[in-house]
């Protein structure tokens, strides 16, 4: 199953609200990121249809195995890329809106390069 981009944030912003709050809503989501219900509503659909995500009756929302391995492999992704640009000079907030946008479109060969840069500089 591919995703894309927009899901991959999706998948992301769960995974952190669920850690923040332990459990998540699509009200937290669009709290979150500033996006309409009818936005949020169309991504969460689309995650359960793929088999991401499961939404329960009272409206919680939890990630399957799936989409937890996913979500974390993008918060990896995520943080290992903010490292990269911090050690390089850029500031933080710099460093964190970049590494949303590069996250998404960096190959896996690429991120491995990084990653195992970014552990021998440790």
């Amino acid at each position: 199953m591919k995703i894309r981009e927009s899901g991959e944030m999706y998948l992301e912003t769960i995974l952190l609200l669920k850690q923040k709050k332990g459990s998540v809503r699509s009200v937290d989501i669009v709290e979150e990121l500033g996006y309409a219900k009818s936005s949020v509503s169309r991504a969460v659909n689309l995650l359960s249809k793929n088999g991401y995500i499961q939404i329960a009756a009272n409206g919680d929302i939890t990630l399957t195995d799936g989409g937890l391995q996913k979500a974390n492999d993008i918060y990896e992704r995520h943080g290992v890329i903010t490292k990269l640009l911090v050690s390089i000079g850029a500031d933080e907030e710099t460093a964190e809106q970049n590494a949303c946008r590069i996250e998404h479109v960096i190959s896996p060969e690429l991120f491995e390069i990084i990653k195992n840069h970014i552990e021998v500089s440790k």
